[in-house]
């Protein structure tokens, strides 16, 4: 104990790897994950209060975290808020009330006070930005040590129940539903991407004819010639063209536009070939594929993109990000010119630009620190909150002039990982005392029970008014739900069920609002109650 007492830092890895360890271990099929970084950290200062990690070690890791889970998140929240914003939004704030107000009456009841009330809706819906953000308002307003770990400990109790309440939750609405295919989304049942090549019975515009059938044309077969299709190209009756999308887009594509050929263009390679390219060169990042001109500058088409473990449609408003993987369809001779304008280099996706990311984030406390007036109190984001902000915004622009916000896919998720680390490794250690003298006094019950009312009425009301009344298919309010308690195994037990698409495009719709609401929420919690 005295090593670990006097090196901070051996410390801090031998916490962040126990707790890794035993969130490997799976009881009943569930797991919980880099969570149980926190409840070692609460057992360790348990043992001896003196194993305390610096103040600095949670805050550095919280606003890591949340940065580059906003540049993350960015592109995709903003288009969903454009397709379906009202009523996703509507719904995540209205599960986020519901759980604050259920929270309120759990603390008044139980006379837990507003850190521990706090602290257990924090917990409830598993949110550690909000409990980060409790924790703050608390030292703002000069409370004590002890009253600034009681938060921690009110979430360290719920959060289980967080997490086993709503993968129950979800477990029995699956096999409810699981006798009406009504229910799953059109996209849950689309596979892999796929190239059929299909001999034309009418032409067309190239470009009109993908959109409309929601497909990639790559090459096409005219006579002896095989070309590229590019913006503008004429296609005619006859030709044999490649077509790339869903299973389902590229056999509907198919009968509408000819019929299977036997010909498959795609295995000579002699004139037109394919690779697989990273992109790597800021040049070609946060603009459309169509401002690109790939297929004016080398007679070049890009089909698909692998960004992390997703493979996506190449479409002519897609933007690339950094770390992507293309499939470029070129002639030979212009491949190697591709893949330079493109960057292929996958040692400078192992880079970071210290510049715009420590911009970003000091441009994200900075605005974190900004009151913002509500009916009886005033808030504000906070170190958890004004960096997912920024983040989320400068996600979406990708750029700004020669400054590249987005991180390459692989950093983003890694830096994301040791933020949350390093977060739950320092309040864990800061807090263990009082958590250790809440279970020697007997106060753990009561929290547990009513952080598992509170996470299982919240969870019914997701799926209740989200299927019922909402018409919201299954599978995408399978990932709302994830993205509403912001809980990364709900997300993984859903994809299982019903795919990593619809469910992916649900949690991505609601987790940057739900955590922002719940930041918000946690606050008010601090400031109203007494």
């Amino acid at each position: 104990m005295r090593l670990l007492r006097e090196s901070p830092l051996l410390l801090l890895f031998v916490v962040s790897g126990l707790g890794y360890l035993l969130g490997r271990i799976r009881v009943l099929g569930l797991e919980l994950g880099v969570a149980a970084v926190l409840f070692v950290g609460l057992g360790a200062s348990a043992i001896d209060p003196a194993l305390k990690l610096p103040e600095l070690v949670p805050s550095f890791g919280l606003a890591v975290f949340v940065y580059t889970l906003g540049l993350g998140s960015g592109p995709g929240f903003f288009g969903s808020l454009r397709r379906r914003g009202l009523r996703d939004a509507g719904l995540a704030l209205s599960a986020i009330a519901l759980g604050a107000v259920l929270s309120a009456i759990a603390g008044l009841v139980l006379h837990l006070g507003r850190a521990r009330s706090a602290g257990l809706f924090a917990g409830a819906l598993t949110n550690t930005p909000a409990l980060a953000q409790v924790v703050q308002a608390l030292r703002e307003t000069g409370a004590s040590p002890d009253q600034q770990s009681a938060p921690v400990v009110a979430y360290s109790v719920g959060y289980p129940m967080g997490v086993i309440g709503v993968l129950l939750a979800l477990a029995f609405v699956q096999r409810w539903y699981v006798a009406h295919p009504d229910s799953v989304a059109p996209e849950a049942q689309r596979g892999p991407l796929v190239s059929r090549t299909v001999e034309l019975t009418h032409g067309g515009d190239a470009t009109t004819v993908g959109e409309r059938h929601h497909v990639v044309l790559s090459r096409y077969v005219r006579g002896e010639q095989v070309s590229t299709v590019v913006e503008g190209t004429r296609l005619d009756p006859g030709d044999v063209v490649t077509l790339v999308g869903s299973v389902a887009d590229v056999d509907a594509a198919v009968l509408a536009l000819g019929k299977p050929s036997a010909l498959h263009p795609e295995l000579d390679r002699s004139v037109l070939d394919f690779r697989r390219v990273f992109v790597s060169n800021a040049r070609a990042i946060g603009r459309p594929l169509h401002e690109l001109a790939l297929a004016s500058r080398f007679s070049a088409v890009i089909t698909r993109i692998r960004r992390g473990d997703v493979e996506m449609l190449a479409t002519h408003d897609t933007v690339l990000e950094l770390g992507d993987r293309v499939r470029v369809v070129a002639p030979r001779e212009r491949q190697s010119d591709v893949a330079k304008f493109l960057g292929d280099s996958y040692k400078a996706l192992a880079e970071i630009d210290v510049i715009s990311f420590s911009l970003g984030i000091a441009l994200g406390l900075l605005v974190g620190m900004i009151p913002i007036p509500l009916p009886g109190t005033t808030v504000r984001l906070g170190a958890a909150g004004g960096p997912l902000v920024v983040g989320l915004v400068l996600g979406r622009l990708g750029r700004t002039g020669p400054l590249v916000w987005s991180l390459p896919f692989s950093a983003n998720l890694t830096l994301r990982q040791l933020g949350l680390i390093l977060f739950l490794a320092g309040v864990g250690t800061r807090s263990g005392d009082a958590f250790a003298t809440t279970l020697r006094a007997g106060g753990a019950l009561p929290l547990l029970l009513a952080g598992a009312l509170v996470t299982a009425l919240v969870a019914a009301f997701v799926l209740v008014v989200g299927h019922r009344a909402l018409k919201i298919p299954m599978p995408t309010l399978s990932g709302m739900l994830a993205g509403i308690h912001t809980q990364p195994a709900v997300l993984a037990f859903a994809a299982k069920r019903y795919g990593d698409e619809p469910v992916g495009a649900g949690y991505a719709a609601v987790f940057p609002l739900a955590t922002l609401g719940k930041i918000v929420a946690a606050q008010l919690l601090v400031s109203l109650l007494r």
